[in-house]
């Protein structure tokens, strides 16, 4: 083949291959049984990141039962209290998506996605194994770093596998999967906290049965291929169109969809973004705006998921009635999402977050006033609810509103501030809950999401039906 032919060659590729091709090749894509199934090979990948996350809460009570922590203490940053296990654990993921958000950046969707599974999963086994405070503090802040990186990966992959016109199900399917090990967690903690099978305590074995059963991912990784969009951005336009070929046969039979006409940020080789940079324009005023938001709504997220049983102790429940009820209450977190997926791409993801949060304050306001099992119960699970509506939602807004260069790092950035406020939140919400009970720790929670509805509402751009990088 002659030198003319072969810069022909390259010419097509580059035509064909290139970042802004493949994003407008990305938004063209019909729905096809292939893309949901790379969505739900993801979400179960996350599974064990949300297992990981959720125990933190449920396994709480084994934790006080065996002496290790107790559920209040005297000083407001007691180290011996079960806040500072919450603490430890969200310092770590603030570390994780602070720190080392850019990784997925640098090195690809795929390869972070599997090594920080089994990076915190490794962790959370030798923290199964502690028998002093100090250890165990130690071992769930380092498994919170690979959680961290975790959580930010799956995101943008999965943002940028998937067009704009159908995100919105994509994420509430995802977070529907991921959340389905929360009613795991619950029936385990349930069944085994309180008791000390082989004489090992149970909240032990809840631990490990998680991390044992992360060594699927090996599997997944098998049949998931990288983003293409993150290919064409390194320069690796071959691999690119292979895949984007791959995802465009895959429903041969469909037309393709209209592609969007907003203007595409002028692509090239990525360039080094420090984080300074991204205080700059143009990122500067969403950078801020996701800070102030992810600061907030980890107080209605966390501060309810992480302390339900707890919570329900406060309340005068015995530890295994609270278990229980957090057993019931935990299957509203994969059925919310699914709920969402019926509306989730037909409004502007800023008033889903917006609605959702003033559900959080309504129905957090009445779990902390009820006292009847079947009503503690209903709010419960309402509160949950309209915490995964808004968890589904905050999860697509802030990947896909920053460009493919800076994704990771920039999701990363804003995302660890909600890991920095739930590390002060478990401080935070123990202080409440010792001087103020429920309705302090409740109103604590109000506060936080009317943050969340004005700057989201005022200041939140819009995002439906824009390609990536637009």
């Amino acid at each position: 083949m002659s030198a003319v032919e072969l810069g022909s060659v390259a010419d097509l590729a580059t035509t064909t291959s290139g970042p802004d091709q493949i994003s407008r090749r990305l938004e063209a894509l019909p729905t096809s049984g292939y893309v949901w199934r790379l969505v739900i090979l993801l979400s179960l990948g996350g599974c064990f990141e949300i297992y990981d996350l959720f125990f933190t809460g449920y396994i709480a009570p084994g934790l006080a039962r065996s002496g290790l922590m107790t559920t209040t203490t005297q000083a407001f940053f007691g180290f011996s209290g079960i806040g500072a296990f919450v603490a430890a654990t969200f310092a770590g993921l603030f570390v994780g998506t602070f720190c080392l958000g850019f990784l997925a950046d640098r090195f690809g969707r795929k390869a972070v996605f599997t090594w920080s599974l089994l990076f915190y999963s490794a962790a959370s086994v030798i923290m199964a194994c502690q028998t002093t405070p100090g250890g165990l503090l130690l071992w769930r802040f380092i498994a919170g770093i690979g959680i961290g990186i975790e959580v930010i990966t799956i995101d943008a992959y999965i943002t940028e596998l998937v067009p704009s016109w159908m995100r919105g199900r994509a994420f509430a399917i995802n977070q529907a999967v991921m959340l389905s090990a929360v009613p795991i967690v619950a029936a385990l903690a349930w069944w085994l906290v309180p008791l000390s099978p082989h004489g090992i305590d149970g909240w032990r074995w809840v631990v490990l049965i998680g991390a044992a059963a992360s060594m699927i991912i090996w599997v997944l990784r098998l049949y998931v291929p990288e983003s293409p969009l993150w290919l064409a951005r390194h320069g690796r336009a071959a691999e690119a169109e292979t895949i984007m070929r791959t995802l465009e046969a895959a429903s041969p039979t469909a037309a393709p969809r209209p592609t969007a006409t907003a203007a595409m940020a002028p692509a090239g080789a990525p360039a080094e973004t420090g984080y300074a940079d991204l205080f700059r324009p143009p990122y500067a005023s969403l950078v801020v705006l996701f800070m102030i938001f992810n600061l907030c709504q980890a107080f209605g997220v966390y501060g309810f998921s992480n302390w339900v049983p707890a919570l329900l102790v406060q309340k005068g429940i015995n530890v295994t009635k609270s278990l229980q009820y957090s057993f019931i209450i935990a299957f509203a977190y994969p059925l919310a999402p699914l709920l969402a997926a019926t509306f989730a791409d037909r409004f502007e993801r800023k008033w889903i977050i917006c609605g959702a949060a003033t559900a959080i304050s309504v129905f957090g306001l009445a779990f902390s006033q009820l006292t009847e099992p079947v009503l503690l119960i209903a709010s419960g699970v309402l509160v949950t609810g309209a915490n995964m509506t808004l968890s589904y939602a905050y999860h697509a807004y802030q990947t896909e509103v920053f460009p493919t260069a800076i994704r990771a790092r920039a999701a990363g950035l804003v995302y660890s501030m909600s890991r920095l406020s739930a590390t002060f939140s478990g401080f935070i919400v123990a202080f409440m809950l010792k001087e103020a009970g429920v309705g302090g720790v409740f109103g604590l929670i109000t506060a936080a999401m009317v943050i969340v509805i004005i700057a989201i509402g005022v200041w939140g751009p819009n995002v439906r039906g824009r390609p990536l990088d637009a």
